[in-house]
C-alpha cells in the first residue's frame, strides 16, 4: 500500500469515528492551492476541519505531534478559502480537530488548535 492510499484508509477510520459520534461528513480531502483539509464535518452546528495522522507505533512519536504550526497554517489558510466558497457566514462556530491513531487506537483532540 502506498502512502496514498494508507492515508485514504486511515481518514476512512476517522470519518466513521466521527460518524459513530453523530458527526456529519461534508468533506474528504479539501485540496486547494494553500492546502489539504482531511475531513471536514459538521457537529451540532459546529463546522470541523480535521487533521488525521496515523503512527503504528509511538517510537516516531505521536501521531498529534506531526501537527506542528506550519500544518496549522496550511488548514486556517484552506479552511479559509472553504468557507469563502461555500459562503459560510463567520459567525458559524468552528473548530481545529487532529484526529490521532496509534496503532488500532483512536483519539481525537477537539479545538488541538485556533486561528491565526
Amino acid at each position: 500500500m502506498n502512502n496514498r492510499q494508507k492515508g485514504s484508509c486511515y481518514e476512512n477510520i476517522a470519518a466513521s469515528f466521527f460518524e459513530a459520534k453523530g458527526y456529519k461528513i461534508l468533506e474528504r480531502n479539501y485540496r486547494r492551492e494553500t492546502g489539504e483539509i482531511d475531513l471536514i464535518a459538521e457537529d451540532h452546528g459546529v463546522l470541523v476541519f480535521a487533521e488525521v495522522k496515523y503512527r503504528a507505533k509511538k517510537s516516531k512519536g505521536y501521531p498529534y505531534e506531526a501537527v506542528n504550526a506550519a500544518k496549522q497554517r496550511r488548514i486556517y489558510r484552506t479552511a479559509q478559502w472553504y468557507m469563502n466558497e461555500r459562503h459560510v457566514p463567520v459567525t458559524r462556530p468552528c473548530r481545529f480537530d487532529v484526529v490521532s491513531i496509534l496503532g488500532n487506537e483512536v483519539t481525537q483532540i477537539e479545538n488541538a488548535f485556533g486561528g491565526f
